[in-house]
């Protein structure tokens, strides 16, 4: 299976300077997609917690060699929620507290939460906006794991249409309901949309749903932006030439 689609260069080729995206959709997961992962972010973590240089030993998608529990989970040996859970659990007995995930993000996080916000992906956002797309989130965990009025105060959540949560829907990725969902919720057909998501069993949900899946490279994040825009450019541009 390749969760790194790419379009025919005579697909390509028809790609319009502008294209209207009336019609289609961009879905972003948002932890590592959306937002910065916490794995790039470890010498800033360390230093707001008053950790030593290397205290935190949790690498996940930017060196998954270092870390078995994250191979672990891609393994489905154990889920997201619980490989979350016990880097929680390591980073608090670090600082003689028992925490839970919310507790580590909140703590990790910069106290204004639009600085972990990836620059790269606002500018998708808002060029898929201008051009007529619609735009939502599924994600599994978002309000579990940050909090209503943290999230409040992230700007760039106000630019989307659809919020699909599985903190209330209670269904979690790669359940083919959850992609059912957001396509519904936003009004668009599977074949008409693109998803972003950093854990490939979620990309391969979504490929299984008939969605445009695409695998987020947290190492590549503008390599990402410009694949998800220019495959929104050639669905557009399939439409027209119809």
């Amino acid at each position: 299976m390749n969760i790194h689609p790419t379009m025919p260069e005579a697909e390509a080729s028809q790609r319009q300077a502008s294209p209207s995206l009336e019609g289609l959709a961009l879905i972003l997961d948002f932890g590592s997609v959306i937002s910065y992962s916490v794995f790039e972010r470890h010498a800033e973590t360390e230093a707001r917690l008053g950790l030593e240089p290397g205290a935190i030993q949790w690498f996940g998608p930017v060196d998954p060699a270092a870390d078995p529990l994250w191979r672990d989970m891609l393994a489905d040996k154990l889920t997201e929620r619980e490989y979350w859970a016990a880097l929680a659990r390591d980073v608090g007995s670090k600082l003689g507290q028992e925490w839970l995930p919310v507790d580590f993000l909140r703590a990790a996080r910069s106290p204004d939460l639009n600085d972990e916000i990836r620059p790269e992906i606002v500018d998708l956002v808002h060029r898929v906006k201008a051009h007529g797309g619609r735009l939502g989130i599924l994600s599994n965990e978002l309000e579990l794991f940050y909090g209503a009025e943290a999230l409040s105060e992230i700007t760039v959540l106000s630019e989307f249409d659809v919020l699909v949560d599985a903190t209330h829907t209670e269904i979690l990725k790669p359940d083919p309901r959850a992609y059912q969902l957001v396509l519904e919720r936003l009004g668009v057909e599977a074949g008409a949309s693109v998803f972003l998501d950093d854990q490939p069993r979620n990309v391969a949900g979504g490929l299984d749903a008939g969605i445009h899946a695409m695998y987020f490279d947290v190492t590549d994040p503008a390599g990402c932006c410009d694949r998800a825009w220019h495959a929104l450019s050639d669905l557009a541009a399939a439409r027209t030439a119809k």
